[in-house]
């Protein structure tokens, strides 16, 4: 008996050669639809899938393969008597390929203007529903969605006269991870649609490999990215790499981090970090001097760091970059002249990045032991209630512009978190400390150690949660901070308050906290 193909694919790559090397083999052809005219134009001798089940194609094309003699011919064991003898009863001929891919539900509900009908018109039903049944019978049927597999499995059987059982089950695990990820964008979707909670009971999480990673945060660990189903643009996993070695694990970690707080700012703006925090902060009304107060503001810690910048890369801001190591540098564009210069370096990373997408719609999640984590975006600078100044003395309007520049920054720093901020640039950042006061020493140390004993004065401080004493407001005091930008919400609010104005700064509350841990 000869061996049947069933062909039915919404993607047409390589199907016409795929399907005229079956024929070689002497598989009878078995289609529908559009692939079915593409076939038979070829001069492909092909049997429309109508001719089998007696039935035709109705409902405008929903319901073509939902049929006995099609999904017996998949689902027989061969091996099994019982089986055997029933589809001969029924005279159900076997089918011992099935090549189906699916409605483009994804690219579908991408456009800005699709309506939910068009959308669940293009939810695939048939098509899942055959390749599951060619995968549950892997013994017998091969299962095949990806264009890229025709041909290995037409040599396969050129070699050995049959798909490998070995083969079938990797093609198979291979459909039901295309199953899966197809059916979680669809559930996405939806629950999108409805008014479903914000976390639900099941919560589907799908991702697709981008790339191999070279190893983890550590050589003797292996990594991988992957890239969220429903994301859309102008994230990091859209970076286009112009130059350099392959990125690490520990490069995207950081490159993350970066993005994470160039988003807070419109004016051009220098992001410079190590381990996923900012060590270096500069906005500017140039990227060039931008990038001179990035630098500046921490020209230690920046060397082996990662440069993110929101505006083009010119020639004159690439030639200062490549006076020192830098590992990556990430911009939405670099010009000619910029690009020459910095490919000088055989081993820096270029990335471009076109447009960052600054809303970012998908959950907070962090992974625990067996589980894992998932809250809201931290998305917002501050709360539906105005900051209040607390103190005797307002913040100038050059004090409240160095304020909000200080507190978008420590909205990205680790708990506890201090950022000391001046003209557009940081002049101090303590971070990841189990102390407040050691956070805010920190800060104050290394601001002073970087830019001198004088330069912290007129500067303002900000702090990602309330100060718990007035230990914090006594040592900005001292170096000559002239305001202060926090939660409150302390109890012992009043001391800090009282601090503050014995020396004369400036404090404003939020009533809105930042932790990042």
């Amino acid at each position: 008996m000869r061996r049947r193909a069933l062909l039915s694919v919404y993607d047409k790559t390589g199907i016409l050669n795929f399907a005229k090397e079956l024929e070689k083999l002497d598989f009878e052809i078995l289609s529908t639809g559009g692939t079915y005219r593409i076939l038979k134009d070829a001069g492909i001798n092909v049997t429309a899938i109508n001719e089998v089940t007696g039935f035709p194609e109705c409902l405008d094309g929903r319901l073509k393969t939902l049929h006995p003699k099609v999904h017996g011919g998949i689902l027989a064991v061969r091996k099994n008597a019982s089986h055997m003898e029933q589809i001969s009863k029924l005279g159900i001929d076997l089918i011992d390929l099935v090549a189906v891919n699916f409605y483009p539900f994804k690219e579908t509900i991408s456009k800005s203007d699709v309506s939910i009908e068009t959308a669940i018109e293009n939810i695939d039903i048939g098509g899942p529903t055959m390749l599951r049944a060619a995968a549950k019978n892997h013994h017998d049927v091969t299962a095949v969605f990806d264009p890229s597999d025709y041909d290995k499995i037409i040599e396969e059987i050129k070699s050995i006269g049959r798909v490998s059982i070995e083969t079938n089950f990797q093609l198979a695990a291979k459909v039901f991870l295309y199953t899966t990820e197809y059916d979680s964008v669809i559930a996405a979707y939806l629950e999108k649609k409805s008014d479903a909670e914000m976390f639900p009971p099941i919560l589907n999480l799908t991702y697709k490999k981008v790339q191999d990673l070279r190893y983890g945060e550590n050589p003797h660990q292996k990594a991988a990215l992957y890239k969220e189903i429903s994301s859309t643009f102008g994230n990091i996993t859209d970076i286009i790499q112009l130059h350099g070695k392959e990125l690490s694990f520990n490069n995207f970690n950081d490159i993350n981090g970066a993005l994470e707080l160039l988003r807070e700012f419109n004016e051009p703006t220098v992001i410079a970090c190590k381990h996923s925090v900012p060590c270096g902060v500069g906005s500017a009304s140039t990227i060039l001097e931008a990038y001179e107060k990035a630098y500046s503001a921490d020209p230690i810690s920046i060397y082996g760091g990662i440069l993110a910048l929101n505006r083009e890369v010119d020639e004159e801001t690439a030639a200062l970059i490549n006076k020192i190591f830098i590992e990556v540098v990430l911009a939405p564009g670099f010009t000619k002249e910029a690009l020459k210069i910095l490919m000088g370096k055989k081993n820096i990373r270029i990335l471009q990045l076109d447009k960052l997408k600054r809303d970012m719609d998908d959950f907070d999640i962090k992974k625990v032991s067996f589980g894992i984590l998932v809250q809201e975006r931290d998305q917002v600078l501050f709360g539906a209630d105005p900051m209040i100044v607390v103190t005797k003395r307002k913040p100038t309007e050059k004090e409240m512009g160095d304020l909000l520049f200080a507190w978008k920054i420590v909205k990205h720093v680790k708990s506890n978190g201090i950022v000391i901020g001046k003209d557009g640039q940081s002049a101090g950042i303590g971070s990841g400390q189990t102390s407040r006061i050691w956070a805010t020493l920190q800060a104050i140390s290394h601001g002073q150690e970087l830019l001198g004993s004088e330069a912290l004065k007129g500067a303002v401080l900000a702090s990602d949660a309330f100060f718990p004493f007035a230990d914090c407001a006594r040592a900005a005091a001292k170096v000559g901070i002239a305001a202060i930008i926090q939660p409150g919400g302390s109890k012992n609010d009043q001391m800090s308050i009282d601090s503050c104005n014995d020396h004369g700064i400036a404090m404003v509350f939020t009533g809105m906290r930042h932790f990042r841990h």
